[in-house]
């Protein structure tokens, strides 16, 4: 009896132990690269601001914010908000090979880097998004880190076709399939259909979405369309804000957006850090990218991919994205 009690009592010591070790570990910030297009929609702007909130409260830590936007106003407009956020220092990373070069119609980001401190003139000064990417990932834990994307696949095919370099002696495959616990894509229309960022640079869409070694979640362009924000922003006493502004600026524009604007990289943003758990349901199996930059989708319950449908009513999510779009960068103490 002395013995089965003694068992007993071990069995909950360890039982106890390993609960408090998972409880623990869930609290751990998840560690994130932004990949951005940031520049022909705002919507960026929102995911950004969305991350930083996270990085605020402890749920997030940024590693990196790089660019698949070659324009020359992307790069500059990027530190602007990690500057806002109180993140000068961190790195920034655009396309050195060919890649997509454009810019915004509204013209917000020509305010931005106007009116805010920065110190980047240009897209082409900052480093390889590449050599970015795998100097992170080689200094991080395995498989600790969730990549956002965001815009287009650009970087992230540059990367899997990456060769050993200081950073690293893994290719960038490897690299990857080691370091990367999961991606979360705004990219696609499910079950199918033709979307901006996968068309744009399609080639890269396809090698990206073919050989990535581990999970990925799309959100895709039905998702976000649905999801308005912006507007209670906008109308807030935030002053002095460089995320208030690209919104207030551009809404202003689009008759379309008067009841706020579509919230797809808010979407991947709010993915990366708390799960699809909650807020979607998913559906496994794989993307097929067809030679239009159109895409299809193949379900297989065992699929490595997963697109995601919605759950939460629309206007609560809403509502949870925008409450953290707005989260001021002087309130270090305010716990979302």
């Amino acid at each position: 009896m002395k013995q089965f009690s003694l068992l007993f009592m071990v069995s909950l010591l360890v039982f106890y132990g390993c609960s408090n070790q998972n409880r623990e570990k869930s609290l751990e910030p998840v560690k994130i690269i932004f990949d951005t297009d940031l520049g022909p929609d705002y919507d960026d702007v929102g995911a950004l601001a969305f991350l930083h909130a996270m990085a605020d409260s402890g749920k997030a830590e940024i590693l990196a914010t790089v660019s698949s936007n070659k324009h020359e106003l992307v790069a500059p407009s990027i530190e602007v908000i990690n500057t806002y956020f109180g993140r000068p220092e961190l790195p920034i990373g655009a396309p050195k090979t060919e890649g997509v070069n454009i810019g915004s119609s509204q013209h917000w980001a020509d305010s931005l880097v106007v009116n805010y401190p920065h110190k980047i003139k240009s897209t082409d000064e900052v480093s390889d998004a590449v050599s970015v990417y795998r100097k992170i990932l080689s200094s991080q834990p395995d498989t600790s880190v969730t990549i956002v994307t965001v815009g287009f696949l650009t970087n992230l095919s540059n990367l899997l076709n990456s060769q050993p370099d200081n950073s690293s002696p893994l290719s960038g495959l490897d690299l990857v399939s080691k370091k990367v616990k999961k991606l979360v894509s705004m990219a696609g229309k499910y079950p199918e259909g033709r979307e901006f960022n996968v068309f744009m640079d399609s080639v890269s869409s396809e090698n990206v979405f073919n050989n990535w070694p581990g999970k990925i979640i799309f959100t895709g362009f039905e998702i976000g369309y649905e999801i308005r924000t912006g507007l209670r922003l906008t109308k807030s006493d935030i002053t002095k804000s460089p995320v208030k502004d690209a919104f207030r600026i551009s809404m202003a524009f689009s008759e379309g957006d008067r009841n706020g604007r579509m919230s797809w990289d808010e979407t991947a943003a709010l993915i990366g850090v708390y799960g699809t758990q909650g807020f979607f349901d998913v559906v496994n199996g794989k993307i097929i990218v067809n030679k239009d930059g159109s895409n299809g989708w193949v379900n297989d319950p065992n699929g490595k991919q997963q697109y995601v449908v919605q759950k939460m009513p629309v206007s609560q999510i809403s509502t949870f994205i925008e409450d953290r779009m707005m989260h001021n960068p002087l309130s270090k103490t305010k716990k979302l």
